[in-house]
């Protein structure tokens, strides 16, 4: 009989040792030690996938790529985030908050592939035949080429796909995924690190992509190993407020294509839609003539989007003022407070700043400090800014307003959706850029000429 082998793992970074303790030495994660047990004779066994076939080296030369033709999903907003569809043979993690769309919008691409690209073996863990049935036969018209299977062990679900040779194989999700040759249990480090390893090799040897979900946590982080993410060739993250029907799609690692880029849809009873226009659908509602409302053209990957950001300078409802930022870095939005207060005089010490991005997008780019801004001073003299403005740049802690990359892509945005006036850096201004007829452009050096500017006095 072999001999049982037991350790104890953490669940959030992977530490391994001998004897239990309540608290991970290594992330400092309470009560994420879990004992584990292995056969012995495992660690000696052959593997019965692509570890275990030699290769010979070859030289870079002599590699041929004519065949790595991609896929496309069907989906141009899929098809964008993955650099141009999918790439044969890659390993892609699929990650998003619970109830997001993630399977939704993997099953409907994978209806379009199946109709028009060849055969789809969509791997569910989670939901029956009948329930995957249920869900595909509001998305679109059904094709005998998508091919269904309900299943959690690796071993099967392997065998099945190396006898189908599907062109895509989907898994949702790799936390439902069981390898026989481990006892922990589902979702657990070993099982989702041995998981993602087996199919990852079975995608490279076979030439399947393949496709995993991967749920997110409390902490929103991908459950499991983060050694998940070195593994994968492409990450893609869907984002979204539960309560709104616009989803982000944003690539935080490809190795076939640019990041981060970012596609937008929208959910509807008949599945995700791609949003052709999302500029236009982000300003669609915008109060014109409010004070504290200003247009910020902001870059996602190589995309430019236009999107309203709002600050609200109010009379403090406690004896310590309060600082709500949504949809910018709390630390940056402070930080550009209080350069605010110190080169523009402004009381906001003395105040409630209220500032969100809206919509659910979240900017991460310093080229929003000027519209931050722009919208507190706006909001804090309570004088309402022009409806076709739109502002541009990164703040520094003199004051001094300085360029941001690609000015030419976020004017041309400006223009195309017919705004007026933009206020740019004039490093900026200094260079070389397009002349737009329909759009004046104004360069500032230092955040003291925003009130001339704006005609604030």
């Amino acid at each position: 009989m072999a001999k049982i082998l037991s350790h104890y793992l953490c669940q959030s970074c992977g530490y391994q040792t001998a004897r239990w303790m309540g608290r991970c030495p290594d992330c400092g994660e309470w009560g994420g030690l879990l004992e584990e047990r292995t056969t012995g004779e495992r660690h000696h066994g052959r593997r019965d996938n692509a570890s275990s076939v030699q290769h010979l080296a070859t030289p870079i030369t002599a590699v041929d790529i004519r065949t790595l033709h991609r896929v496309s999903t069907g989906l141009a907003e899929l098809d964008r985030v993955l650099g141009g569809g999918i790439v044969p043979g890659s390993f892609v993690l699929f990650s998003g908050d619970p109830g997001i769309g993630k399977s939704t919008l993997l099953l409907q691409a994978s209806m379009r592939i199946a109709e028009g690209a060849g055969r789809v073996l969509y791997v569910s863990g989670e939901e029956s035949l009948q329930q995957t049935r249920s869900r595909a036969s509001r998305l679109g018209p059904l094709s005998d080429h998508l091919l269904l299977l309900s299943e959690t062990s690796l071993q099967t679900i392997l065998e099945q796909a190396d006898r189908i040779r599907p062109i895509i194989l989907v898994i949702d999700s790799i936390q439902t995924i069981v390898s026989e040759e481990l006892e922990s249990p589902p979702g657990s480090f070993s099982q989702v690190r041995e998981a993602a390893f087996r199919l990852m090799a079975f995608a490279k040897e076979k030439g399947i992509s393949t496709i995993v979900i991967g749920h997110i946590t409390k902490e929103g982080a991908i459950a499991g190993p983060k050694a998940m993410e070195h593994l994968v060739d492409a990450v893609v993250f869907m984002e979204g407020e539960g309560y709104q029907i616009h989803r982000l799609l944003r690539t935080v690692k490809n190795r076939f294509g640019p990041t981060p880029e970012v596609g937008v849809l929208e959910m509807t009873a008949e599945g995700l839609q791609e949003l052709a226009n999302p500029s236009e659908v982000f300003l669609s509602q915008r109060p014109l003539g409010a004070p504290g409302s200003v247009v910020i053209p902001t870059l996602e990957g190589s995309r430019p989007l236009l999107v309203e950001l709002q600050a609200l300078v109010a009379t403090p409802s406690a004896s310590i003022p309060r600082r709500v930022l949504n949809g910018i870095d709390s630390n940056r939005g402070m930080l550009l407070l209080a350069v605010l207060e110190k080169r523009l005089g402004l009381p906001l010490s003395a105040c409630d700043v209220y500032v969100n991005i809206v919509g659910g997008v979240r900017v991460g780019e310093t080229a929003a400090d000027l519209g931050i801004a722009v919208a507190v001073l706006s909001s804090a003299r309570n004088l309402p800014l022009d409806p076709g403005l739109c502002v541009f740049g990164e703040i520094g802690l003199a004051g001094e307003v300085r360029a941001v990359p690609m000015a030419e892509r976020r004017l041309e945005e400006a223009a195309r959706m017919g705004l007026s006036h933009c206020l740019i850096p004039r490093h900026n201004l200094d260079r070389a850029l397009p002349d737009f007829s329909s759009l004046r452009v104004s360069g500032l050096h230092t955040l003291e000429e925003l009130t001339e500017k704006l005609a604030m006095r």
